[in-house]
């Protein structure tokens, strides 16, 4: 035995979500560790200043609408100048609507199961095709304490995060050597815990903090995770949603 089990030298890894938050610092810490990225999302200028931020060289932008399921695969595919077959995929693409039951239409409960669930399945099933994922790869997805834990208005959220768990280990079984497993945090400070902690009053936000018994946590405490579970370090780890919370889950 030698060497550092965390080196991810010669593995290409496409992740969502790279435009911010916890995506873009799973990327930079994963360039890091000598890994080449396709960066994946919507938004071009942000892409471009994860891509600025990165290690080494040899990654590709490669924008793309996650909303359009159907047509993952065979995007995923046809994608140009990616090396293949790419060693992982991370899913970190999601959306969170805070709306209690009673106000919340069909078409948002739709919405959130088709960017958080739908394009993890439709991912995994591209993944899985020859040539694109390696058939001893690791596939992360990043589903939430919300999958475990209830919290009042986000009903939809927390349905579409217990479905990725559920999902993880079914596919874990389908498709080992290869290796499936997800991440689960708690509110971590990025973009989309801004727009959440302006859906809430300061006493509510309050309470969400006091919840953490080691404060809220930041994007790196959550791609240290995933670093974790893609590279050699979770060689024997499948099936698993590995809660990184501050404690959250301990009340």
């Amino acid at each position: 035995m030698g060497g550092n089990p965390m080196d991810m030298t010669g593995r290409t890894i496409l992740v969502t979500g790279a435009s911010s938050g916890i995506g873009r610092a799973a990327c930079i810490l994963l360039s890091r560790l000598n890994a080449r990225l396709v960066l994946i999302g919507r938004d071009t200028v942000h892409l471009a200043e994860t891509l600025e931020a990165l290690a080494g060289g040899g990654h590709i932008v490669a924008p793309f609408d996650l909303a359009d399921t159907e047509a993952i695969p065979t995007w995923m595919k046809t994608l140009e100048g990616v090396e293949r077959p790419m060693q992982g995929l991370v899913h970190c693409a999601g959306i969170q609507t805070v709306r209690p039951l009673q106000f919340m239409k069909m078409d948002d409960f739709d919405r959130t199961i088709d960017i958080n669930v739908r394009s993890a399945f439709a991912l995994t099933k591209g993944f899985r095709q020859k040539t694109v994922g390696a058939g001893d790869g690791s596939i992360v997805f990043l589903s939430s304490i919300m999958a475990v834990v209830g919290q009042r208005g986000v009903s939809a959220y927390c349905a579409s995060k217990g479905a990725l768990a559920a999902m993880t280990r079914a596919l874990a079984l389908e498709l080992a050597p290869m290796r499936v497993n997800c991440v689960a945090p708690a509110v971590v400070q990025t973009p989309m815990t801004e727009k959440f902690k302006s859906q809430l009053t300061d006493e509510q936000f309050a309470e969400v903090v006091r919840m953490h018994p080691l404060g809220l946590g930041n994007a790196l405490d959550v791609a240290h995770a995933i670093a974790f579970l893609l590279a050699d370090t979770a060689r024997w780890i499948t099936g698993t949603t590995l809660v990184v919370d501050g404690g959250y889950s301990a009340h």
